[in-house]
């Protein structure tokens, strides 16, 4: 387990440090290896930013404090799916930045196209578009096609998001609280992670089950915490990138907040959305006891959902450890704050 870092008092949630003990996934050494390994074979970052940065940024680290239990080729290849989502997300946020608009529509409309059919994309000429059909295509072999079908649909979802994102991003349009916390909600893929819990348990879910407030509600809270944290945690580095997709942002815009004002209440909203998980976890573990009725299905489905439900609680403190190690919020470190040291600048996908 990695020695915990000194945490600024500004981000410093002591309820996290005390009641959501830090786990690693065993395999972690050798997935953050593999992973490595695979963004170099996907060229999905260069060699050299490979070798400075990818160990640092602390990809893997995330997905293993997240999803304990996993089996190991059910970890790696969400890993790697998690890695090649941060790659993408530079990729948009570069194609924001230098006007590459129709570039993006292709990367978009590709993605939506592998998305249904990983297989053709797999030897794709742009790393992104290969690198997710890759991805995707692993994630499918795990459980039956009725999950695949979810987990595309939740997935063509966020890819919208993210058009709608670059479509404000270009006209400095800053959404208002409650419809950027809609956006956010596609944008950071609650779903997509949640989805995941599946494989990770070895099994899928029944929707009776899976939207069930008993289960629903503990997988939203762990979510919303995970993407309010980050916007905590990241709001020097996109006021500085001249973001506008950011809570701390929409409140400053929309609420007259000072940004001292807006950190205090970004703070307020995320410390009781933690207190709010403290109590919907029980409700969720009373949920799977019930479902354990003394049948051997009943008795996989209730060891299920309290696996899922144990991740979702995992997911607080690796998050949490996640934006203190990784070099993707050091931007006090950075050259220049508005522009991240770990992408390559000028990549579009084509020449």
């Amino acid at each position: 387990m990695p020695a915990a870092v000194p945490v600024p008092p500004t981000l410093a949630l002591p309820l996290i440090e005390s009641a959501f003990p830090r786990q690693l996934h065993p395999y972690w050494p050798r997935l953050q290896e593999k992973t490595r390994l695979w963004l170099l074979e996907k060229r999905l970052m260069p060699a050299d930013k490979v070798q400075e940065y990818a160990d640092g940024l602390c990809y893997t680290d995330l997905m293993a404090g997240y999803y304990i239990g996993a089996p190991d080729d059910v970890l790696q290849a969400i890993a790697d799916y998690s890695a090649w989502f941060f790659v993408w997300d530079d990729r948009h946020d570069r194609d924001i930045v230098h006007g590459r608009t129709d570039e993006w529509r292709r990367l978009r409309f590709r993605l939506h196209a592998a998305l249904d059919s990983p297989g053709p994309h797999e030897s794709h000429p742009d790393p992104v578009v290969a690198g997710f059909a890759d991805s995707v295509r692993r994630l499918y072999s795990f459980l039956p096609r009725t999950w695949n079908a979810r987990f595309a649909r939740h997935f063509h979802a966020v890819i919208e998001a993210y058009d709608r994102e670059f479509r404000n991003r270009v006209r400095g349009y800053v959404p208002g609280v409650e419809e950027y916390l809609a956006l956010r909600r596609l944008t950071f893929a609650h779903w997509i992670w949640t989805d995941l819990l599946e494989p990770s348990a070895g099994c899928e879910l029944p929707d009776a089950v899976r939207k069930h407030p008993a289960y629903r509600r503990p997988a939203l809270l762990s979510q919303e915490f995970a993407a309010w944290y980050n916007d905590l945690c990241s709001l020097p580095k996109e006021i500085a990138g001249e973001e506008v997709h950011n809570l701390g942002i929409s409140l400053i815009t929309h609420e007259g907040l000072t940004l001292e004002e807006a950190v205090v209440k970004l703070r307020r909203r995320i410390e009781k959305c933690v207190e709010e998980f403290l109590e919907a976890e029980m409700v969720g573990l009373r949920f799977a006891d019930r479902l354990d009725d003394g049948t051997v299905p009943g008795k996989e489905l209730g060891a299920a959902v309290r696996s899922c439900l144990c991740n979702m609680r995992n997911w607080f403190s690796s998050v949490y450890w996640f934006h203190h190690e990784s070099g993707r919020y050091m931007v006090d470190s950075w050259d220049d704050r508005s522009t991240p040291p770990y992408v390559n600048n000028e990549a579009a996908g084509e020449k």
